[in-house]
């Protein structure tokens, strides 16, 4: 049970920095990750709020990666739905200033970058499931064939092409997150002496396959 509870701990404590870590990179106003210009454009023409947004996305990407042969897991599900909260929480409190300097908004950037590859360690390490992006690519890659790289940039790019058409904010911002969030998680992990693929994640409960019962009664 304890260490049922540390997980549960790692899981929210991971999602809430993630979405602090969001928060920090939108307030750059440098531009933002692929997803959140996505996001951020979508707010231009419904009436949600960013993070309500980002739980619809998820939704929709989880069921999709789904039809792909990726199942989620409780981590999947609670990645959708507590990021989304936690960005409003966030955004709604106004605890955090909008820099005016470059230097300013480089910082809290890259601050930005730094929370999100500390809360990927914290929330993959719960080994509840990926993302329901990450899970994504993994169809996308298992359904194609093509190699991780090559995935990830035809899924982002064509995220945010369609988020900078409906007015989400791409600038030197996105192109710095792209080269700098991978190194950030990998930093954390290395920090922490851990590798992303030793996780074994747990599944949904229902979807574990029961024990084969023999009715063989010559035995």
């Amino acid at each position: 049970m304890a260490e049922l509870i540390k997980r549960i701990i790692f899981l929210l404590w991971g999602l809430f920095l993630f979405a602090l870590g969001i928060v920090l990179t939108v307030k750059s106003n440098l531009g933002t990750a692929p997803w959140d210009v996505l996001h951020l454009g979508l707010t231009n023409y419904l009436p949600v709020t960013m993070g309500e947004v980002s739980q619809m996305t998820g939704i929709l990407v989880i069921l999709f990666s789904w039809f792909l042969g990726v199942k989620p897991g409780w981590g999947s599900v609670a990645n959708m739905y507590f990021i989304g909260l936690f960005i409003d929480i966030i955004m709604a409190s106004g605890w955090l200033p909008v820099p005016q300097q470059w230097l300013a908004q480089l910082a809290m950037l890259l601050a930005g970058v730094w929370l999100i590859g500390w809360a990927s360690y914290f929330y993959l390490s719960a080994a509840f499931g990926t993302g329901p992006r990450d899970s994504l690519m993994v169809g996308a890659i298992q359904k194609t064939d093509w190699p991780v790289w090559k995935v990830r940039t035809i899924l982002e790019s064509s995220v945010a092409a369609i988020g900078y058409y409906l007015g989400g904010p791409i600038g030197i911002g996105t192109i710095i997150v792209a080269f700098t969030l991978g190194p950030s998680i990998q930093w954390a992990f290395s920090i922490m002496g851990k590798r992303v693929q030793d996780i074994e994640h747990d599944p949904f409960v229902f979807w574990r396959r029961r024990p084969v019962v023999s009715n063989d009664q010559s035995r």
